[in-house]
């Protein structure tokens, strides 16, 4: 069986997270996209562990099901503040569990350090290596995974508190850890630029903070095997057994891909950075440094932009399909005309990932009109442009004509004398 992943997700219970983000709606809308396996998100958080318990089904595998079949898996996320080599440290991880019963224990010992009741991602004050050696002490079967692993804040290699490393961070327990979350920053050609992270399983997840197509499944693992238990799941991350491919977005389209300043709508290559000595033109404050800046320091010399790491695995990079449509259009992206034109292609096609990957040019011009049909094809061969996400702003697609000539942004930029997209 070959199955879409989205293995980092959110409850209701989370902060700044959507209040209908149910079970219910996450299958649903799971179902829309194209998903066939989900994390279970927050399950340290005692309401929504309940409803998962009552709601959801365990078999003796590891993996729950819905009253209709569809499947989850126990899954979390936490926050790390704390100090490493005289430097404040704020990391975010995923955790991984195979069971109800080890998901109990894991929340017992995260009770000894702190209160999880108060958000699905609470916050503690240990370091990353006594987190993963408590979490190893209760199952060897247990994952733990740095999430968006990039991202400036909150990512372990991010620029405002990350290591240079998985050793810098890990030290000599370095060896648990298998897999990183690239995030939507980055993607895996960036990722395979980095010597030390060859041995490293890069997945990729959406870290949705609500159902809706345009952000679950955003990014997402395919993922092959005979039977869906949690030792296959765990196997495909740890030894890349049937792990077949992973979906991104674009890493432009992510929110720190440049360096920037949102509050001076201020955006930056890694070498624009360099010429204003990393500083806000406009405010003189110390700019966000993105990820491709990051990807670039900590990137071995003999490994430029382009590099193809052997027998990596594959990747597709995709928009989601209702941010062409609005794109392409001029509606908001949750219009009721985009979600006309998006429901027509989901009846026609069955899925979204379907509609991007799958569905003929020639079906496409039946169900939708030419300009959006050719889109659906530019996207499926990564032909979009987006002009780079920053500090916080998400990459934003270019289509319908709308696009400047580098000649002409660079034009702009030097006649005002700022660095900044237009």
């Amino acid at each position: 069986m070959k199955l879409i992943a989205d293995l980092h997700i959110h409850s209701s219970y989370s902060r700044a997270c959507s209040k209908d983000l149910s079970l219910e709606n996450l299958e649903k809308y799971a179902r829309i996209k194209g998903v066939g396996l989900l994390g279970t998100g927050d399950f340290t958080h005692p309401k929504w562990v309940q409803e998962v318990k009552t709601k959801l089904k365990e078999d003796e595998k590891g993996i729950l099901y819905s009253s209709t079949g569809f499947p989850f898996l126990w899954q979390t996320e936490l926050s790390l503040a704390y100090t490493q080599n005289g430097k404040g440290r704020r990391i975010h991880y995923i955790i991984l569990a195979p069971s109800g019963e080890v998901v109990q224990q894991i929340t017992e010992f995260l009770l000894k350090k702190g209160r999880v009741g108060y958000d699905g991602r609470p916050i503690f004050g240990m370091d990353s290596i006594e987190l993963l050696d408590e979490l190893m002490r209760i199952s060897n079967d247990i994952e733990l995974i740095p999430a968006h692993a990039w991202t400036s804040w909150f990512g372990i290699f991010g620029s405002e508190s990350g290591f240079d490393s998985l050793k810098e961070c890990f030290g000599d327990k370095v060896n648990k850890i298998h897999a990183i979350e690239t995030g939507m920053s980055s993607d895996p050609a960036m990722n395979w630029r980095i010597p030390w992270l060859d041995g490293i399983t890069l997945t990729s997840n959406s870290d949705c903070h609500s159902y809706w197509p345009w952000r679950m499944g955003r990014e997402a693992n395919v993922l092959e095997f005979k039977e869906l238990t949690y030792k296959n799941v765990l196997a495909a991350i740890r030894e890349r057994k049937g792990f077949v491919e992973t979906v991104e977005t674009p890493p432009s389209y992510g929110k720190y891909h440049f360096d920037g300043h949102r509050l001076c709508n201020v955006v930056m290559s890694p070498e624009e950075s360099a010429e204003h000595k990393n500083v806000c033109p406009k405010c003189g404050k110390k700019l966000t440094i993105g990820v491709l800046n990051r990807v670039n320091e900590l990137a071995a010399p003999d490994r430029p932009e382009g590099f193809v790491k052997k027998e990596a695995v594959p990747f597709k990079s995709l928009i989601p399909l209702s941010e062409i449509i609005a794109e392409l259009n001029g509606f908001p992206v949750a219009s009721r005309k985009t979600w006309q034109i998006y429901n027509s292609l989901i009846e026609r096609f069955g899925n979204e990932f379907n509609v991007l990957l799958e569905a003929p040019e020639t079906e496409l011009k039946k169900a939708v009109d030419e300009k959006l049909a050719a889109a659906i094809i530019k996207n499926r061969e990564s032909r979009i442009k987006v002009e780079p996400g920053y500090d916080g702003v998400y990459g934003k697609p270019v289509l319908n004509g709308s696009e400047m000539k580098k000649e002409t942004v660079a034009a702009k930029r030097k006649q005002k004398g700022l660095n900044e997209f237009f």
